[in-house]
């Protein structure tokens, strides 16, 4: 059984082009419909947003890492349709500048994972970007790559037992059981007595 990846962006032309690609068509349908709604979002608070990159390919991603556009040599979750980066949009310009915290409280409102904290906003982040969301968690990213896993239309990365946020309120609360229950009672050990 095939997936959006398979389907659809491996058979597109553009699978292999070193050029910025901001179709939408190119996002898996559940991220772009939340992709949407983040817009439309932002809109209702009165920020103007555009999709400035949907789709990246890896010959794309290995030009960008060696005009030092990117510390990541290896094109990540835009690759399968499930990343997008989206920007402010100035009278019809792509614009950076600013605070973009907004966005994250909309990607993960939508479902989304947020460039700014990765989905974990307490932990801390050697890599942040603040115009990128994504609809996969980072634990998830081996097996995306490695085409063990694809995300079907119900797939929250909030509620995916791989997030990080989850991992670790359930290590929390295994460690706090563990802690209170009392330990079996320690035995004598029986020694023989030698003649």
């Amino acid at each position: 059984m095939g997936n959006f990846f398979t389907d659809v962006l491996e058979k597109d032309s553009r699978f292999n082009s070193t050029k910025r690609i901001a179709d939408p068509a190119l996002l898996e349908p559940t991220t772009r419909a939340l992709v949407q709604q983040i817009i439309e979002a932002a809109k209702e608070m009165g920020i103007s947003l555009m999709i400035f990159e949907t789709y990246r390919s890896a010959a794309r991603q290995q030009e960008l890492f060696k005009n030092g556009a990117t510390r990541l040599a290896t094109v990540g979750v835009h690759r399968y349709g499930l990343a997008c980066d989206i920007v402010k949009d100035i009278s019809g310009e792509p614009s950076w500048k600013g605070d973009f915290s907004f966005l994250g409280q909309l990607a993960h409102a939508s479902g989304l994972i947020w460039g700014g904290d990765w989905g974990n906003p307490g932990g801390k982040h050697d890599f942040i970007d603040s115009v990128h969301v994504q609809r996969c968690t980072l634990a998830r990213q081996h097996a995306l790559k490695a085409g063990t896993w694809y995300p079907d239309d119900s797939y929250n990365p909030y509620t995916d037992d791989q997030h990080p946020l989850f991992t670790t309120v359930t290590k929390a609360a295994a460690t706090e059981v563990a802690e209170a229950t009392p330990a079996p009672p320690k035995r004598k050990l029986r020694t023989k007595k030698r003649a």
